[in-house]
Formats: C-alpha cells, structure tokens, sequence
C-alpha cells in the first residue's frame, strides 16, 4: 500500500488509478472530535499502510507531549492541530483496498474552516458523514450533511464513532441512525450505510465488533468498496482550461491541463467563450523527443501545450473543447452556494467568480431562496447570512465558459472571492443566457438519421457541393437583394439553392426571441444549425442575417464547418439609412425602437471574411457575379456552368 498526503497549502493533482483499478474520492466530514482523524489513521493502520518506524515516531511524539496515543496525529501534521487538537488543514490520503484505490479527503470540522472544507468537499465521488455516539446530530453536522448535497455529493455512508463511549448501546445507534437518515433523505440523498464504530479500538473499521451483536451491515472499509467511482474523466467530453499563452521562438503555445477527455493532433478545437476555431497542430514536449516520437494524443489528467494551424488570439480563462460539445458561453447563472463571509450576501453584491482558470466580476442579479442548514429551514429572504446556503443569481461583466454541474463538474463549480478573500463556493445549477450549444446527441441518447442519398448522388443531381453563404451587414444594405439573386442564379444552372432571410424566421421558427444579445446569439445559432442541416443534404444555402456580433458569428463558423462563406455586404450607414426600406432606421431614430443595429447597438464588421461586397458601389448584378466566383473558385461546383434566359438572375 502507497501513501500520499498533500495539503490544500501546498496542492497537488489527486493520483490517478491504475487502468484496471477504479479510484473514488470520499471526503471524510463531521462535528469537531467527532474523531475523524482518528478513523482515517485506524483505516491506514488496519489496511498495513502505516510503517513500523511511522507507529514509533507517532508515539514518541505523544509521550513527549505527555499525552496518550493518538492515531489522528498522523494526519494533524501542523503544530497549531496538536497544541488545539483541531484539525485545520485538508489532507489528501491514497490507500488501496482489494478491489479500487482510495483517496480519503480529510476536511475540518470546526465552523471557523468551513472554507477549506469545501476545497475539500469539492473533488470528492462520495463522502463519509461521522457522528459522535454521545453527542449525537449536531447543527454542523446537518451543516455538513447540506454542504454535501450542495457540492453534488450523492454518495454517503455515515459511521456513527465513538460507540464505547455509550457501551454500544443499540438503542442510542439507533436514534442517531432515524434522525440522520430522515435528514438526509429532506435533501434527496441516500445514506448507502449508517456503521457503528469504535474508531480508537477498530471495532467496525475493517471487521464486525463482538459489541455490535445486533448489526448485520458492512464495515467502513467495505462501505468504502461499495461507493461507485465517479465516471471517469477521459470518459467526458474535452475541457481543457487555458493556463497559459507562451511566445517561444517563432511559435505560439497554449498551455493547461486537461480537465476531462482528450485531445489529439489534427483534431479541430474551439474556444470558449470566443468561440475562436483552430486545428491542432502539435503537441509539444520537453525535452524535445527524437523524431518520429512526438506525442500525437493527450488524454484527462495530463498536461497540454499545444501550437495552432492558425495565428488567433487566444487568452487564459479560456476552455478548449470541440465543436460537437462545447460549454456554454455565459454571462448569467444561477448558483447554488454556501457562504462563508462576515458580511450577508444580497442583490447588487460585486463579487468576483472564479471558475476553472477563468476570473470576471459579477454581482447578485437575484436571490431566489436562503437555506439555514443547521435546521434546514427556507425563507425567501433577499440575503444570505454567513453559513448560510442559497440560489442565486450571478450577472457577470463578460461572458465565461461554463457547464452545469450535471453535465461536466470539473467545469461547473466556481468560487466568490470578496476583498481578496474566498467567500463562498457552489455549484452552477443552470444557464440563464442562451448562448450555449447543446450537449453531443450521444448525451442525450439522440441518434441523428441519415439521409437516404449520397453525397455523390447529389452531386450528380445538382452539379455541386453543399455549402453556406451568411450575408451580414446592417439593415438596409442589400444582403436580401443579393441573396435573392444569387438564389435565382444557381437555379438557373440546375442548382438546389435555398433562401434563409433572418427576418422570416423571426416570423416563425424564431418568433419567440427578442433582440437582447443573448436572443440575437441564439437566432444566429438556430439559423447556423437549420442551414448546416441544408447544407449536408447537399443545399448552397443563403443566410441574410444582420448578425452584428463577432462572437456569434464565429460560432455560427464553428457550428456550420467547411465549405462556409463570410460575405461582408459593407454598405456605409448613411447609405442605409436613406434607403430605410422596411423605415425600421426612422422608427429608431423616433425612439420607438431601441437597442437597433447601427444606432443605438454596434455592429461588429468581420475581421477576415471570405469575401467583402461595397454594395454601394456596384450593381446588384456584378455583386452576384463576385458571389458566384467565390464558390467557383472554393471548388464548389462541379460542372461549368450552363447558359440562362436573358436576364435570369440578373
């Protein structure tokens, strides 16, 4: 048996299992002296990771101090523990049973280290919950029990120590057992076992004591065998948090560790949240290997410095995921936290969020409801106090990558920093923005049909390949008219091409969005999926959307993929809004329409589009000429063109 401990003052990445040996994470939390330190030294002992030099030193260390044996002096390692007896560190412990490897989390008790707890609490698959015999359900241990349903731990046993101290009394076991299960049960968690334990003399540790006649159920160490590992992080779609950006010699490096799935050279990434798309180019190593031996694959745990096919900006806080399944890209989120600050929490509170290498200013947007855990009472009060729990709203000053705690929890946990200090820590429960893409459909047990025809049958239909044509520009620049045009066009040559006009799909498909940010995004999004959908059926499909974000318009590239085309229709203002066609430019001008594109709103003009039309300066007919080169030129078509009627397509 190994044995590693490491302090959340000095922290270090939790061990990895074996390939064919599953690890589980279980935090160990309770009452102060309620003997946890105790256990986890027992369970060392009885599991033969303790050496005999180990024993010696531990009780030449209490006899010096004038002071019984104490197993839990193996983990109280800071001198401030052993002069208080409280345990104000969290250690992390690798043992191994038959079946799995073990990492006991040993968190404080005491309320005063209720922060580092959660440091704890937070990596952990499932927990053990300890419970004095005497003392009974304490406020904290209710506390304790909220903190783990809020961190998402589902798994619980409880071991109900110091069972010498009431004679192993089956009744006062069974008292405790009633009032912890029903409580726990409150919060929609199931405690697997409630053991009763003597700790200090091993009885229920590692095997059944002669004291606990009257119960049949398993020992912590076999409740610890029964926990069910946490699904496996390279099991998980790619979350790799950017650490770093490194300028060495004439390369780029993006550096940080992968969170969870992998990454592999050639593979096509995103960044969120600017949704910014690269390849893979490498993955570097130092040393250097010899050639033909470079790393070509990187799997969870590891970590990653990579290069690019391309020179985009990319910065730390950023997550690397792929286009399939990419976290949201969020502004607005609703938390479930406990907090830990002097000062009570309430709306308009600035805060500011940390999640994975990401930090942005907030504030409380709303709060919804306050739990007291120590009596598991709701209120719907519009502060949280200190050691209380509740649901917020947090209302950031710029978007974060982001998922669910449910979908990804390396990815959904965040901390509130106040003044410098850590104030609080939570789960994301849910995204309010709709900015985010959709989990993978293999997620969601979604298997997408494929259509009937090949590609090459369509191809030999239609004379081309599929692809998508998204004309932004403000309002009144012509991106309809050339649409419109090119639509003719390609059907005259036999084409299959299909018109999607932003402002139709606001008439139906999308007449439940607004103009907010978030609603402009997610009409982007709709209209990227419906004409990528088109454009695998072998469609060139026409986008006229303003789409005046450069952020959604990058994800709309990441969504559609190859074969899409940024047309910029620069048409000046000032020449729009003399044309005013729908009188949309008066209506704001009046007042009666606020937050409009060119107006009051900006308009974002791409950086690097495929291809850039002053519509003010040429005829609707030459401007469709330019649009048909383009894809001549990309290798879309597949026959020369045919000759047309007079004046068809113009």
């Amino acid at each position: 048996m190994s044995l590693n401990i490491a302090t959340a003052s000095n922290v270090t990445p939790l061990p990895v299992a074996a390939a064919d040996r599953p690890l589980v994470r279980i935090v160990i939390v309770g009452h102060v002296d309620h003997g946890k330190s105790t256990l986890i030294g027992r369970l060392l002992h009885e599991t033969g990771g303790i050496p005999q030099q180990k024993l010696d030193q531990l009780k030449a260390i209490s006899a010096r101090r004038g002071m019984p044996f104490e197993w839990s002096f193996l983990l109280d390692s800071l001198q401030a523990e052993r002069d208080q007896g409280i345990t104000i560190d969290t250690s992390q412990i690798r043992f191994r049973t038959a079946s799995r490897d073990i990492v006991l989390i040993d968190a404080p008790g005491h309320a005063e280290f209720l922060r580092n707890m959660i440091t704890g609490a937070a990596q952990a698959d499932a927990a053990l919950l300890l419970i004095d015999a005497a003392e009974g359900v304490r406020d904290q241990t209710r506390r304790h029990g909220y903190l783990l349903h809020l961190l998402g731990v589902k798994q619980v046993a409880v071991v109900v120590n110091k069972m010498d101290r009431v004679d192993f009394a089956e009744p006062a076991f069974r008292a405790i057992e009633a009032e912890i299960t029903a409580y726990l049960a409150d919060l929609g968690v199931r405690a697997s076992a409630v053991i009763p334990i003597s700790a200090r003399e091993g009885d229920g540790v590692s095997e059944r004591g002669a004291r606990t006649p009257w119960y049949a159920g398993p020992t912590v160490l076999e409740a610890l065998d029964g926990f069910d590992p946490a699904r496996a992080p390279g099991d998980l779609s790619l979350r790799l948090p950017v650490q770093a950006v490194y300028k060495f010699d004439d390369r780029r490096i993006v550096a940080g560790r992968i969170e969870t799935g992998s990454l592999k050279v050639g593979e096509e990434i995103v960044f969120q949240p600017s949704g910014k798309t690269a390849v893979v180019k490498t993955i570097e190593s130092w040393p250097v290997p010899p050639a033909g031996q470079e790393r070509t694959a990187l799997r969870a745990g590891a970590a990653a410095a990579i290069t690019l096919d391309r020179e985009i900006f990319v910065e730390r806080g950023e997550i690397i995921s792929t286009p399939a399944s990419r976290p949201h890209a969020a502004r607005r989120l609703r938390v479930r936290l406990f907090w830990l600050a002097d000062e009570p929490l309430e709306t308009g509170t600035p805060v500011i969020v940390r999640l994975a290498t990401s930090e942005a200013r907030a504030h409380v947007g709303t709060v919804y409801q306050v739990v007291d855990p120590g009596h598991l009472s709701t209120s719907q009060e519009n502060r949280i106090g200190r050691n209380q729990v509740g649901e917020v709203e947090l209302v950031l000053s710029r978007p974060v990558a982001v998922d669910p705690q449910g979908v990804n929890p390396r990815t959904g946990r965040l901390a509130l920093e106040v003044g410098g200090r850590i104030a609080g820590g939570g789960l994301v429960i849910s995204v309010l923005d709709q900015e985010a893409a959709r989990p993978a459909p293999a997620a969601r047990n979604i298997t997408p049909v494929s259509s009937a025809m090949t590609s090459e049958e369509r191809i030999g239909r239609f004379g081309h390949d599929g692809a998508v044509v998204w004309l932004t520009g403000l309002s009144g620049s012509g991106k309809s008219t050339l649409a419109r045009a090119l639509e003719r066009r390609l059907f005259h040559r036999g084409g299959m091409a299909t018109l999607l006009d932003g402002d139709t799909l606001r008439a139906g498909l999308n007449s439940d969005l607004g103009f907010s940010d978030a609603d402009r995004a997610e009409n982007n999004r709709r209209l990227a999926e419906v004409a990528n959908l088109l454009k695998g059926l072998g469609h060139i499909v026409l986008v006229a959307a303003v789409s005046p974000s450069a952020q959604a318009r990058a994800r709309v590239r990441a969504i559609v993929g190859d074969r899409f085309f940024e047309v910029h229709v620069a048409t000046p203002l000032d020449v729009c809004e003399a044309r005013d066609p729908k009188g949309l430019y008066a209506k704001a001008r009046a007042g009666e329409i606020r937050g409009f594109t060119g107006v009051d709103a900006p308009y974002e003009a791409p950086s690097a589009p495929e291809l850039v039309i002053e519509n003010d300066k040429l005829d609707p007919a030459a401007g469709v000429d330019r649009l048909e080169a383009m894809l001549a030129q990309a290798g879309v078509f597949h026959r020369p063109e045919t000759a047309v009627a007079d004046g068809a397509g113009l």
